[in-house]
């Protein structure tokens, strides 16, 4: 989806749309298999109190005598699906160029082509797979269609006689189909149907499902052997060269993600056999235009000059000028999963394996140390609106293969630009001395805007005689510098103050990533580590410090931010429950 450059948010979503992430299934681990996993002896005695081992747990002063576990800490809302036309021009379809008919049928007779079945060419694989996963955890299930949003009238997007999204440059001009935001409307729809309770709220929403993926199947171009959604109007981009298209157009974006639509509709309950026949033939059609590589049109896939596979949201010619941009690869990869998991196609398996080998491979160019990552491969241009998507889609990816390579990539990210929402009233302990505060030039809220560019306005010194506390509003990395907390309350309203453990913290839980399956971690040898429980207060209620004669490893389900530092929670054997910071520990062997 294309970047705007802004870094607006939708402000009126309900705290209930956002996704429960629940805790993944416990390990079972019991005492010995524990010490077993964690290194053997030098694991065991530290943590029975003999040998070279600190193990004995120390209480917190004035903890009571039965912690009460944190207080289940939730994800931020997602922000908005990006808008893929931002930043660009549509216009009416040029005169010169047929686009499809409104009946469906291609304006220019179709050359019909044998269904491919093989790979379009030869590329990387690391040997990633599409593992079965829960319910809950399977892709666009944290997306649901809020019911305030089932019949929308924006700016930009409202509902046709047939009940089918149409997208509008402004109010006053005509509507185009646009694939992408009738299949992300499809699958929030799908969603919301399969938690919606009352009967005709499901309904309403299984209508809308259908009427999206019937549009675009009644539209569709076939040509190559495959189905094509097409784009019937004219668009170019402001900031992205290349980009200017003529209709009709085709994105991967919008064929990956048509595979999901078609494969989850085929699943649902609320539909005849007909249909369900229907939706798997075009999902195999949609799944087909991922086999045909750049050397004929339409085309979305190809392969880089290091033998690396993309799916190309916004394909280019020559192929090598396309944008490779990040967030429609993966949206898109998410319908071969769904695909995979479906057929057991051992083609969607492979392209699958390819688009995560690429998507592993290019991380460092999509990370942007210590700000928000980049939007596309090609331009590289930070997008702060769009630095949250990827951390969500990475841990998706770690969901979705079991790899813990894409959970440590979700967590350099969150690490590198935090989301800035806090929950109201959110605490933060400022200890007993001096402390430097700032004010910063951002809009009203505390947040980013790109041309003040987090310019600091003021700054003033304050002692207190006392640890104290305030509450702040957000919490965010400052450009430039480190994280920082605006404070929301008191004299220093509007003033921020720099995260320091265990000078200045937030105190309790925040930005919580559970992991399916669970992660390792490795206390290094010889150092002296101190792990915490925490209370429902978000105070420590007990420590335990733990010295290894060498490297021990430990399991571990959950990474958050916990008073201020990114802490990981041990998920079995005699320190399950207690939290090391993840400083003091190396995961996955980073």
């Amino acid at each position: 989806m294309a970047e705007s450059g802004g870094t607006a948010r939708n402000r009126s979503a309900p705290e209930s749309s956002a996704p429960e992430h629940r805790a993944p299934e416990r390990s079972t681990l019991d005492r010995r298999g524990f010490i077993r996993l964690a290194g053997g002896t030098a694991l065991g005695t530290a943590l029975t109190g003999t040998g070279t081992g600190a193990g004995a747990a120390q209480a917190a002063p004035g903890a009571p005598a039965t912690a009460r576990p944190l207080p289940r800490a939730s994800l931020p809302p997602l922000p908005p699906l990006p808008d893929q036309l931002s930043g660009g021009m549509v216009t009416p379809p040029a005169p010169s160029v047929r686009a499809p008919r409104p009946d469906g049928t291609p304006a220019t007779a179709a050359v019909r082509a044998a269904r491919p079945d093989a790979l379009p060419f030869a590329f990387h694989g690391n040997g990633y797979t599409a593992t079965e996963l829960p319910e809950r955890l399977r892709p666009w299930r944290d997306r649901p269609t809020p019911w305030s949003a089932v019949t929308p009238d924006t700016t930009h997007t409202y509902l046709d006689p047939d009940g089918v999204i149409m997208y509008r440059p402004r109010r006053s001009a005509p509507g185009y189909d646009q694939p992408v935001t009738q299949i992300q409307f499809g699958l929030g729809c799908a969603a919301a149907y399969r938690t919606a309770t009352n009967p005709a709220r499901r309904a309403l929403y299984l209508r809308r499902a259908k009427a999206q993926a019937k549009r675009l199947i009644d539209r569709r171009v076939e040509a190559r052997g495959a189905w094509y959604f097409p784009y019937p109007f004219d668009f170019t981009h402001g900031s992205h060269s290349g980009i200017s298209y003529r209709a009709p157009w085709y994105s991967g974006m919008a064929q990956g993600e048509a595979i999901s639509l078609f494969v989850q509709l085929s699943l649902l309950d609320g539909v005849t056999p007909e249909e369900r026949a229907l939706y798997r033939t075009a999902a195999d059609g949609a799944f087909a235009s991922l086999l045909r590589s750049d050397d004929g049109e339409p085309w979305v896939v190809n392969r880089d000059d290091e033998g690396y596979l993309w799916i190309q949201e916004y394909p280019v010619d020559p192929p090598g000028t396309s944008d490779r941009t990040y967030n429609g690869m993966i949206f898109a990869m998410f319908g071969l999963w769904d695909y995979a998991r479906m057929t057991g196609n051992t083609l969607a398996a492979r392209l699958y394996d390819g688009a995560c080998t690429t998507v592993d491979h290019y991380f460092p160019t999509l990370r942007n140390r210590r700000w928000a990552s980049y939007y596309c491969l090609t331009h590289r241009i930070p997008a702060p609106s769009y630095h949250q998507h990827h951390i969500n889609l990475y841990r998706q990816l770690h969901w979705q293969t079991g790899s813990p390579r894409f959970a440590h990539m979700s967590d350099l990210l969150t690490d590198d630009h935090p989301s800035g929402i806090l929950p109201e009233g959110s605490p933060v302990v400022l200890d007993a001395g001096t402390h430097t505060l700032y004010r910063y030039d951002t809009d009203a809220d505390g947040d980013f805007v790109a041309a003040r560019g987090d310019a600091e306005l003021a700054r003033r010194t304050v002692s207190f005689p006392r640890t104290t506390r305030a509450t702040a509003n957000r919490r965010r990395r400052i450009m430039g510098r480190g994280v920082a907390y605006r404070i929301d309350s008191g004299p220093h309203a509007g003033w921020w103050a720099g995260e320091s453990h265990p000078r200045c913290y937030l105190l309790g839980e925040y930005l919580p990533s559970d992991y399916r399956p669970g992660r390792t971690l490795t206390f290094p040898a010889g150092s002296v580590v101190t792990c915490h429980r925490y209370g429902a207060d978000g105070g420590t209620t007990a420590t335990r410090t733990v010295t290894f004669d060498r490297a021990s490893g430990a399991p571990f389900d959950r990474r958050s931010v916990v008073d201020g530092r990114p802490m990981c929670r041990i998920a079995g054997g005699a320190l399950e429950g207690f939290w090391v910071h993840a400083g003091d520990v190396v995961t996955d062997g980073r």
